[in-house]
Parts: structure tokens; sequence; C-alpha cells
């Protein structure tokens, strides 16, 4: 997913998505040490993504506060 594509998604979507990603990121790495896969720059391309992900929800989370406090 892209940065903007990533910002679109509510907090909700969000959320639902890093779960499936971190799942899909697990399996991998098992799959991984059992045998080598096809492109091991997967593994950090997907953990970068889950990051990236992951930023995007704290600043929504923050934002959301700081608009209640106000």
């Amino acid at each position: 997913m892209k940065k903007e594509e990533i910002k679109e998604l509510s907090i909700q979507e969000l959320q639902a998505s890093i779960e499936a990603a971190e799942k899909a990121y697990r399996e991998l790495k098992v799959t991984h040490a059992i045998s080598p896969i096809d492109n091991p720059a997967k593994i950090t391309a997907d953990r970068r993504a889950i990051a990236r992900m992951k930023t995007i929800l704290r600043q929504k989370e923050l934002a959301a506060l700081k608009s209640v406090n106000e």
C-alpha cells in the first residue's frame, strides 16, 4: 500500500489492515525459516509497510485526541 492509500483509510480499516499484514508477515517468516522464499526482500518490504501503517494510525489517533481535547 502506498502512503496516500493508507491515509485514506479509517482508523478501524487501518487496524484491520495492520492485523492482516502482521499475520501475513508472520506466515512469511515461518515459511522462510523452513525453506528459502523466492524474494527475501519481501520480508523487509512487508515489515516496513506494517511500520508505515502503524505510524499513520498513531498520527490519526493523536489527531482525534487533539480534536476531542479542544
